[in-house]
């Protein structure tokens, strides 16, 4: 007979709580667009990986020597930081485009996607680290050691959310030119950051200390529940509760060009749509696969936008 521990109880909690959370993830996905907002699209990730990896934990207990199950659901524990970290750039990234349609912002997209490749980074390091940590189960007696490639990956996530904290405050500054009901962004943000705060504290703990309660397989599930697995659920109800309250993209794409605010604006928009045949005949399956990819990811958060490059062209060209 399988014998139910307290860290059974909990993943069967967590599975009960992130179906809901994916199906709402996966309404705002479809709702925004995958492409428009990204954000959404990691806290469908999110809440798979908080399903998925929950109930590999609940395997364990009737195949207690499958190594596979272990290493899944350790990865899936510890790399969770990466898509709530994502899916708040996405979030930010919709409140500069809001910004930028009718002021210059202090933060630019390059930054915004630099960040989000950084994290890419951190994300594959951090998947590479717990596969060998898995495998050296074995060798260490048993004993769960966290090699140095996460160690990396968790400095990367610290260096990542400083930089989003610093984003924060440099659209705190223009957040008045937002477009109405785009503000509430902002403050989904600054409300979610001290619990991804909390939340990578526990992760580094957990990476650099050799503290038995913040082991990812055998520590406290006090300490794990307090400090890690609340924090995300919390950040995930901001977001996906703000989600719920913003409109489609595409009605405030409708909105801005029906009122055209001056004559530099219309000018700019007839160019624009001239343009637009020739600009997005090449944007067609193959890119949105690729950005469906994290191989795809990298590539296109380094690649030049030509869209965002014509569109700033235009406006220094018309004031």
């Amino acid at each position: 007979m399988m014998k139910i521990t307290h860290r059974n109880i909990v993943s069967i909690v967590e599975v009960a709580v992130y179906v809901p959370c994916l199906l709402t993830a996966i309404f705002l996905a479809i709702r925004h667009g995958f492409g428009k907002s990204a954000g959404w699209y990691f806290l469908v990730v999110f809440s798979l990986a908080r399903t998925i990896g929950p109930s590999m934990q609940i395997a364990t207990s009737s195949y207690p020597t499958s190594t596979a199950l272990y290493t899944g659901y350790t990865i899936l524990q510890s790399v969770g930081l990466s898509p709530l970290f994502l899916a708040t750039l996405g979030l930010l990234s919709r409140l500069l485009e809001s910004i930028n349609r009718s002021h210059k912002a202090l933060l630019s997209t390059l930054a915004i996607k630099l960040i989000e490749l950084v994290l890419l980074v951190a994300l594959i390091l951090g998947i590479v680290g717990g596969i060998d940590a898995s495998d050296n189960l074995a060798k260490n007696g048993g004993v769960y050691k966290v090699p140095t490639i996460s160690k990396v990956g968790s400095a990367l996530f610290i260096a990542s959310f400083a930089a989003i904290v610093v984003s924060t405050i440099l659209l705190s500054f223009s957040v008045r030119h937002a477009e109405p009901g785009e503000k509430r962004i902002l403050m989904a943000v600054a409300m979610s950051l001290p619990f991804l705060l909390v939340r990578l504290i526990y992760s580094v703990i957990s990476t650099f200390s050799h503290s038995k309660l913040f082991s990812p397989l055998s520590g406290s599930i006090v300490v794990l529940v307090c400090v890690g697995l609340i924090e995300e659920l919390l950040v995930v109800v901001v977001y996906e509760g703000t989600g719920l309250t913003l409109k489609k993209i595409s009605e405030h794409h409708v909105a801005a060009g029906s009122e055209p605010q001056n004559r530099h604006q219309h000018v700019s928009s007839t160019a624009t749509a001239q343009d637009a045949p020739l600009a997005r005949k090449p944007d067609n399956i193959l890119l949105k696969i690729a950005k469906k990819t994290i191989i795809g990811r990298l590539v296109m958060a380094i690649a030049p936008n030509k869209e965002t490059d014509l569109e700033m062209e235009q406006r220094q060209r018309f004031g």
